[in-house]
C-alpha cells in the first residue's frame, strides 16, 4: 500500500471502531480534505471545531467560549455526536493532520502543532467524560501539555516557619494568617470603586507596552454561587464579560490580582490579542472557540498570573495600593508595605493546592483530609478550603495552570529579555506568547 492509503485505511478503522459510520444524526465532521497545505488544515481545523462544539453537548465546562460561525453550532447540535464518535473522529483528524508535510511558514508549523495538541487533548477529554481513569499527573500531561513538580511536606512547613517569625501575636500560622487579614477585607460597599480603580490602572499600564483596539471593553459582574473566585467570559469582537465571586470576603490584594488576571494584560487581552492576530488576520477558525481543558489554557492562566507581576512589579504596586486603593477601601494605608511582604511569603506556598488536588484526585486522600491540607498549607479558612476542593472537583487538573502556568510563560519572558530598562523587552516577548499559536512545550 502507499503511505496515503495506509493513512486513509487507519482513519477509516478508527471511524468504524468508534461507531462513526453514515448512520442518520451522526454526520457532524466534515471529511477532511487530505491535500498537505493550508486548504487541508483549514478543513481539518474546521471540523475539529465541530467536535470540540459536540464534546460540548456532553461536558457543560468543556467550551469556554466559542464566536465562530453560528452555523457551526447548528451543525453540531442536529448531528448530536456521541462521546465515543467523537473520540473516534478526533483521533482519525489527527493521524490525517500528522501525515500532512510539514509547512514552509514558522507560523503554519506552529498552527500545525497546536492543533495537534488540541485534538489530543480533545481525545483525552472524552474520554475522562467517558469514565477513563487517570491519575492526576498522566492527566495534566494529555490535556495541558505538561506536569506540575511534586513537593514534599518539608517544603511547605519550612514557607510556614518563616511566616510564623513574620505575623504577629502567638499561636497556629494559619489562624494568625488568617486573623491577620481581617483587617484587609474590602468592604462591599466599595468593593465596585476599589476594582474598577484597579482596572484602569491595569488597562493604563498595559496600553503603554501593547497598544489595545480602539473598539475594546468588558463588562463586570458580581455573582454568588461559584467555585471559582473570578471569570472572564470572552464573548468575540474584543469584548468580554467578567464575573468576580461575592460568596467569601475579598481582600484587597484580590483587586489588582483580578482586574489584571481577567482583564489587562489576562484574559481579556489574551483573547483580543489571539482574535486579532489569529481569527480576524489569518481566518483560523479553531481560535473562534475555546476548550478549557487543553493546553492553551496552561498558557492563558499562566500568563494571566505572570502578568500581574509585569504591570505592576513589588515597589510599584505596594505604592499603588498605599495612595490608591487603601484609602478607596477604607484601609490603613500604613500596612500596605506589611502587607504585602506577608503575601510575598505567602506566595511560596502556591504550589500546596497541587498536592491537595493530585492527592485527592488521585485517591490518597478523602475530602476531609484534602481539606485539611489546604486550611494548613494553603492558609485557608474553611469556608475557603470547602469552595477550593468544589473547584478540585469540578475542575480536577486545572489547577496546575494557575502557578506551573505561571512559573513556564515567566521563564520564558524573562529568559528572552534583553535586560534593556526595568522591564528588558519582556513586554515584546510577552505579547509575542499571547498572540501566537503556542503549546506549552514550546515555552521550556
Amino acid at each position: 500500500m502507499t503511505g496515503r492509503s495506509t493513512i486513509l485505511l487507519a482513519c477509516a478503522l478508527l471511524v468504524l471502531e468508534a461507531g462513526c459510520g453514515a448512520r442518520d444524526g451522526e454526520r457532524g465532521a466534515a471529511a477532511p480534505d487530505m491535500s498537505n497545505g493550508e486548504s487541508g488544515m483549514n478543513t481539518i481545523a474546521r471540523s475539529y471545531v465541530l467536535l470540540a462544539l459536540a464534546l460540548g453537548r456532553h461536558d457543560k465546562d468543556y467550551v469556554d467560549a466559542y464566536f465562530g460561525p453560528p452555523e457551526l453550532k447548528e451543525q453540531a447540535e442536529r448531528d448530536a455526536l456521541t462521546v465515543e464518535a467523537i473520540g473516534g473522529r478526533a483521533r482519525a483528524l489527527l493521524i490525517e493532520l500528522e501525515a500532512m508535510d510539514e509547512p514552509r511558514e514558522a507560523m503554519e508549523r506552529s498552527r500545525r502543532r497546536n492543533l495537534a495538541g488540541q485534538l489530543r487533548a480533545l481525545a483525552a477529554r472524552v474520554d475522562l467524560v467517558g469514565g477513563r481513569k487517570m491519575t492526576f499527573d498522566e492527566e495534566s500531561h494529555l490535556l495541558y501539555d505538561a506536569v506540575a513538580p511534586t513537593h514534599r511536606t518539608e517544603h511547605f512547613e519550612a514557607i510556614l516557619e518563616r511566616l510564623d517569625a513574620a505575623l504577629p501575636g502567638a499561636g497556629a500560622v494559619a489562624d494568625r494568617f488568617a486573623e491577620y487579614r481581617k483587617g484587609f477585607i474590602i468592604p462591599p460597599d466599595r468593593l465596585d470603586r476599589v476594582f474598577q480603580a484597579a482596572i484602569a490602572a491595569c488597562r493604563e499600564r498595559t496600553s503603554r507596552h501593547i497598544p489595545l483596539p480602539q473598539d475594546e471593553s468588558f463588562t463586570v459582574e458580581y455573582v454568588t454561587d461559584k467555585s471559582w473566585s473570578g471569570y472572564n467570559w470572552y464573548q468575540g469582537n474584543f469584548k468580554s464579560l467578567i464575573q468576580v465571586n461575592t460568596d467569601l470576603p475579598i481582600y484587597i490584594d484580590r483587586a489588582v490580582d483580578l482586574a489584571c488576571h481577567e482583564g489587562y494584560p489576562g484574559h481579556h487581552l489574551f483573547h483580543t490579542l489571539q482574535d486579532m492576530a489569529l481569527v480576524k488576520k489569518r481566518g483560523w477558525i479553531e481560535y473562534t472557540i475555546y476548550p478549557l481543558f487543553a493546553p492553551q489554557s496552561l498558557i492563558a492562566e499562566g500568563s494571566a498570573n505572570y502578568g500581574v507581576d509585569l504591570t505592576f512589579p513589588e515597589d510599584e504596586r505596594v505604592a499603588f495600593e498605599r495612595e490608591v486603593l487603601f484609602p478607596l477601601a477604607g484601609l490603613d494605608p500604613g500596612q500596605a508595605a506589611q502587607y504585602y511582604a506577608i503575601e510575598a511569603l505567602r506566595d511560596g506556598l502556591k504550589y500546596a493546592g497541587n498536592e491537595a488536588a493530585r492527592g485527592y484526585l488521585d485517591g490518597t486522600i478523602d475530602a476531609r483530609r484534602a481539606i485539611e491540607w489546604l486550611k494548613r498549607y494553603s492558609l485557608m479558612t474553611q469556608e475557603r478550603a470547602e469552595q477550593r476542593l468544589r473547584f478540585i472537583e469540578q475542575y480536577r487538573s486545572y489547577v496546575i495552570n494557575y502557578n506551573l502556568g505561571e512559573d513556564v510563560v515567566r521563564r520564558y519572558v524573562e529568559s528572552r529579555s534583553d535586560g534593556d530598562g526595568p522591564a528588558g523587552n519582556r513586554w515584546k516577548v510577552f505579547r509575542e506568547v499571547l498572540a501566537s499559536p503556542m503549546l506549552p512545550s514550546d515555552l521550556q
